[in-house]
């Protein structure tokens, strides 16, 4: 979780210039689809954390 954050941090969401806590919202949401669903992780064989998440349910 901590590298998740700081992650988040050195990504373009954390250095916006949000004009609300609703922007906010909505920018952390659309962030959180692209961590989980489209960003590759070396450390997960170059899947997404929802492709290695979905694979290690199925061989389960």
């Amino acid at each position: 979780m901590e590298n998740f954050f700081g992650i988040l941090k050195a990504e373009p969401l954390y250095i916006q210039d949000l004009d609300s806590l609703e922007h906010f919202k909505a920018e952390l949401i659309d962030y959180l689809v692209y961590y989980s669903n489209h960003r590759i992780k070396a450390k997960l064989k170059g899947l997404t954390p929802a492709q290695h998440r979905y694979q290690t349910l199925k061989a389960a």
